[in-house]
């Protein structure tokens, strides 16, 4: 009997600690001044409600609400940790810029596990940083100038010669860019296995980004088209574009800054602090994640005018709240800025040069055209094609 009560007693000493420290940390975080907010339901806190808003047309309604409730700073709990979601540039810049002294690259499992443990999203301290040099090197602008150029307009040429005249447009653009991709990091052209590997990676991505095409207005078509036809007149039919054309696209910059702001392909980053952090009279805890979301400071009336309008021209002359520090961030910033962010762009405007300058369009049902498409309307709602010339 003795021994079965110390048997007992050894074991619930183990589960006794776990209380205790989870106590103890309840107790401190009561007394530090956490920015607003609600943990919400035991153990899935806010977690449905987060997956929930992103189904919808609204970008941003998770955010959105708790901002208008809370602040630009406010505490939440998803994905089973509590978490401090940032939609202040000042905060999300300070966060970026102390990658490694106060933050830490710490993504949910569920994200984690799909991009795998050799991701270079997850690597963290000398191994991020000789990544991302290599990485860096390998897309810098004289790489893609005399190197990648050529093979992103052949490829781009190739898969808009297959296009019949109704397709779905984004799934042909993620088709594209997997392709762009296989190419400059594997060397292989097109072909059955990718094609095949295309579908696995889909799935993967998922739900990761939409990225829309809000092209279809007459006035952004007929302006972009007021710069592609000048750089195709100049050019033979056969001819591919070079490192002059696309630097003598301006407006079609101004449109990939626009797209880039209203739907950036990621809408924030995952950090967990390495020690208690002070930022904005509040005290974030040493081992919370924070969200830094970029997507809420481009979307925020104060830094940009009607913000939820896609508008081009803003980005004319110095552009929206030149001003302001960090509020355009599509491709984050500090040691972690997108090593890719050059070559995106690149490929963005020779798809859009090839798309402009060798079809009309128009969408099929011009009344349910969104900037922000789900999946289901992705595929509910193609465009119809007219081919201009056979000359790709």
């Amino acid at each position: 009997m003795m021994a079965l009560f110390i048997t007992i007693a050894l074991l619930s000493i183990p589960l006794v600690a776990a209380a205790l420290l989870l106590l103890r940390a309840s107790l401190r975080r009561r007394l530090l001044p956490l920015p607003p907010g609600t943990l919400g339901l035991p153990l899935v806190g806010e977690t449905l409600q987060l997956i929930s808003a992103y189904k919808t047309e609204n970008p941003e309604p998770f955010i959105d609400e708790r901002v208008g409730r809370f602040g630009t700073l406010f505490t939440t709990h998803v994905f089973g940790e509590p978490t401090v979601f940032s939609a202040d540039p000042e905060t999300n810049r300070f966060i970026l810029q102390n990658e490694g002294r106060l933050f830490e690259c710490s993504y949910p499992g569920s994200i984690a596990n799909l991009l795998g443990k050799h991701s270079l999203l997850l690597m963290t301290g000398g191994l991020h940083k000789r990544m991302h040099s290599l990485t860096m090197s390998f897309a810098n602008s004289s790489i893609i100038r005399d190197h990648l150029l050529v093979d992103i307009d052949r490829l781009v040429r190739l898969n808009l010669r297959s296009w019949s005249d109704r397709i779905l447009l984004m799934e042909e653009a993620k088709k594209i860019t997997f392709e762009l991709m296989v190419k400059q990091l594997m060397s292989y052209d097109p072909g059955d296995w990718t094609e095949s590997l295309r579908k696995e990676y889909v799935l993967v991505i998922e739900g990761f980004f939409t990225l829309p095409f809000p092209l279809f207005s007459t006035t952004y078509r007929r302006a972009i088209q007021e710069e592609h036809e000048k750089i195709r007149a100049n050019k033979n039919r056969s001819e591919g574009l070079e490192w002059n054309d696309y630097k003598s696209m301006p407006f079609t910059q101004c449109v990939i800054n626009e797209t880039l702001r209203v739907a950036n392909i990621i809408s924030g980053v995952f950090r967990r602090t390495m020690a208690d952090v002070q930022i904005k009279g509040y005290t974030i805890p040493k081992g919370w994640k924070v969200f830094a979301s970029f997507r809420a400071v481009h979307l925020d009336q104060e830094y940009f005018k009607e913000a939820r309008t896609f508008n081009p021209w803003r980005w004319q002359s110095n552009g929206p709240s030149s001003n302001a520090v960090n509020v355009y961030t599509p491709f984050g910033g500090g040691p972690r800025l997108c090593p890719g962010y050059e070559l995106a762009r690149v490929e963005i405007a020779v798809f859009l040069h090839h798309l402009v300058t060798s079809f009309s369009w128009a969408p099929a049902e011009e009344d349910k055209l969104v900037f922000f498409p789900t999946t289901r309307m992705q595929k509910r709602y193609p465009i119809n094609l007219q081919r201009r010339n056979m000359s790709l």
